[in-house]
C-alpha cells in the first residue's frame, strides 16, 4: 500500500471514529461470529432429534423415489399404483398357495418321535387336531397311524428311525395296489414336517380314506416284510 493511500485510509477512520459511525466488519469474521452465535444451546431447543431426523430423510427418499418413478411408469402415478397392486397380488396368490412357511426345509428324519403309541392312540390324536383345524399335526399323526397299524398286522417290522418314504416304500410291496398313494401320503407328511408347507383339510382326509382303505386291504403273502399277515 503507498503512503498516500494508507493517509487516506486512516483519516477515513478518524472521520468515522469521530462522527460515532460504526467500523463495517468484514465478511469473513462476521460470518464466523453468526455461526458461532447460532451454535448455542439456546437456539436448537426445539430441533428434532436424531430419529426424527432420520425418519424425514427416508419419507424424502420414498417420496423422491415414488416421484422417479411415477416418471417412466405409464400413466404416470396411476400406472404406478396400479403396478405395485399387481405385485401385491401375485405376492398373496404365491402366499396362499405355498402356505406359511414354519421352518427352513430340511431332510426327512424319523416317523415317530416320541415314544411308541398305539394306532388307536394317533388315530384319536390325528381326529382331535382334526377337529380343532389344526391341519399339520392332523396329518403328521394320521400317517404314523397308518404306519403303526401296518407294524401292528406285521406288514412292516418296527423299526425305530425309519421315515416316511421309507415306510411307504416297504408297504407298497405287500400292498402293491396302495403304493402310489403310499408314496404320495409320505411326500405329504414330509413337506408338512420338514418342508415349511401348511397343510389343509384334504390333505387329511387323503391320508384318513387312505388309512380306511388300507385297514381293509388284503396283502399279498409272498411279499409280506416281516412276517404274515392276518
Amino acid at each position: 500500500m503507498s503512503i498516500t493511500g494508507g493517509v487516506t485510509s486512516a483519516r477515513l477512520l478518524l472521520i468515522r471514529l469521530s462522527d460515532d459511525t460504526p467500523v463495517d466488519t468484514s465478511r469473513v469474521p462476521a460470518r464466523e461470529a453468526a455461526e458461532r452465535e447460532l451454535s448455542k444451546p439456546m437456539y436448537h431447543e426445539n430441533d428434532p432429534n436424531l430419529l426424527q431426523r432420520a425418519l424425514d430423510r427416508f419419507w424424502d427418499w420414498v417420496g423422491d423415489l415414488f416421484d422417479s418413478a411415477s416418471g417412466v411408469a405409464p400413466g404416470g402415478l396411476l400406472g404406478l399404483v396400479i403396478v405395485i397392486l399387481v405385485v401385491v397380488a401375485l405376492l398373496a396368490a404365491l402366499w396362499w398357495r405355498l402356505g406359511t412357511p414354519r421352518r427352513m426345509p430340511g431332510s426327512a428324519g424319523s416317523l415317530f418321535e416320541d415314544g411308541p403309541r398305539s394306532t388307536a392312540e394317533h388315530r384319536a390324536s390325528a381326529e382331535a387336531h382334526a377337529a380343532a383345524n389344526r391341519w399339520n399335526e392332523a396329518v403328521q399323526e394320521r400317517m404314523r397311524a397308518i404306519v403303526r397299524s401296518l407294524e401292528e398286522r406285521a406288514l412292516l417290522d418296527p423299526r425305530p428311525g425309519r421315515t416316511a418314504d421309507e415306510a411307504a416304500t416297504e408297504a407298497g410291496r405287500p400292498l402293491p395296489n396302495h403304493a402310489d398313494r403310499l408314496r404320495a401320503v409320505a411326500r405329504e407328511f414330509d413337506d408338512v414336517t420338514y418342508g415349511g408347507r401348511t397343510a389343509d383339510q384334504r390333505t387329511y382326509l387323503r391320508l384318513r380314506e387312505l388309512d380306511l382303505d388300507l385297514d381293509r386291504a388284503k396283502p399279498q403273502l409272498s411279499t409280506a416284510s416281516g412276517g404274515t399277515a392276518e
